[in-house]
């Protein structure tokens, strides 16, 4: 799970094969052949990051899919430093953004089924943190998880979960 996870993460923030050798502590050759494999395996996130990239060229930002824009502003930098790290971010930008579009948009859904004893508390990453009186939490239960995933159209399914306890801890 966690060379999974170096990998995912560290191709779509442009990790180099030295970068991923270093990180999962395997040679250079073994690292390359893992990118290697990953986009013959995902050709989809090549072309994602190539596209995304080329339109951040042109614009100076991006968009989410509910087209706000990330403006990106040193994406044509002479300095080719300050120039990747621009592109990793305009690559970030929309997924990263999409994602904090739905979390906001499912604190807006929500707010309609939270009665008096209810109350949003905290929204950290992609989880709603409530407190509730006992007789609020069964409503909750019931509605929030169909709220929260109905709010985007996506090509894969949202899913909500609900976890209850005294405290966030104890509500995973």
């Amino acid at each position: 799970r966690r060379r999974a996870k170096a990998i995912n993460f560290g191709i779509i923030y442009g990790i180099s094969a030295h970068g991923l050798s270093v990180q999962l502590g395997i040679g250079r050759a073994e690292a390359a052949d893992y990118i290697g494999k990953y986009f013959a395996q995902y050709p989809g996130i090549r072309e994602y990051m190539d596209k995304t990239i080329a339109f951040a060229r042109e614009h100076a930002y991006v968009e989410t899919l509910f087209g706000r824009r990330v403006h990106v502003k040193d994406i044509n930098a002479s300095n080719p430093n300050i120039r990747s790290f621009s592109e990793r971010a305009a690559i970030n930008a929309p997924l990263q953004g999409t994602a904090a579009d739905i979390i906001k948009r499912a604190m807006i859904a929500v707010h309609g089924v939270l009665g008096n004893r209810a109350r949003l508390l905290l929204q950290v990453h992609d989880e709603l943190v409530f407190d509730a009186a006992e007789d609020e939490v069964e409503v909750l239960r019931e509605r929030v998880p169909a709220l929260m995933a109905g709010v985007a159209e996506l090509a894969v399914p949202l899913v909500a979960e609900v976890g209850v306890g005294p405290d966030w801890g104890a509500a995973h």
